[in-house]
């Protein structure tokens, strides 16, 4: 038997949960979902080169109702053009002790690109995004130091990858 104070107590805490709930549905809040193209194929130019073309491909290869074409003999099927038109990875010292020895580097990702259609109408014009991230160095820890440096780089692509499809997702219309 549960006294009526435990029986008040079980139907706030059901009240709030509730209240909870239907706050967090109607405040907008909705996971994310995969994106929708307003285009069916899409043609990947100078994305082999290098290792972000190729988590690019992989990753818009896995978008459903999205056909990637890498053939420039496919050109004529492509509804949208994506050109990769540089990556460049950079290593800039932004710190030193008062010795003069390294103390942090400063890691970046620029790409160039730019997506149009077959007609030549520029959807995204020719765009640079670019990714920093801050690393300590240390002399007696090298080789940790250089696969913080690689998870890092990693880290950065993955993001520029995302924002892409994210861009890519935003073009409504083919014309």
């Amino acid at each position: 038997m549960t006294s009526p104070r435990r029986q008040a107590l079980q139907t706030l805490a059901r009240f709030g949960v509730l209240t909870s709930a239907w706050l967090l549905g109607s405040c907008g809040f909705e996971l994310r979902r995969p994106p929708e193209f307003a285009f069916k194929t899409l043609f990947l130019n100078n994305v082999t080169t290098n290792p972000f073309g190729v988590e690019l491909l992989t990753v818009l290869s896995q978008v459903k109702g999205l056909k990637i074409l890498l053939d420039p003999r496919d050109l004529d099927q492509a509804q949208m053009i994506f050109d990769l038109n540089s990556v460049i990875r950079e290593k800039v010292i932004i710190g030193r002790t008062s010795t003069g020895a390294i103390r942090e580097f400063q890691l970046r990702i620029k790409i160039l690109f730019k997506v149009r259609t077959p007609s030549g109408i520029e959807k995204i014009p020719e765009s640079e995004m670019i990714q920093r991230r801050d690393i300590s160095f240390n002399e007696s820890a090298v080789l940790a130091k250089e696969m913080e440096e690689e998870l890092l780089y990693q880290n950065m692509q993955t993001d520029l990858t995302y924002q892409i499809l994210r861009r890519l997702a935003a073009i409504k219309t083919l014309d």
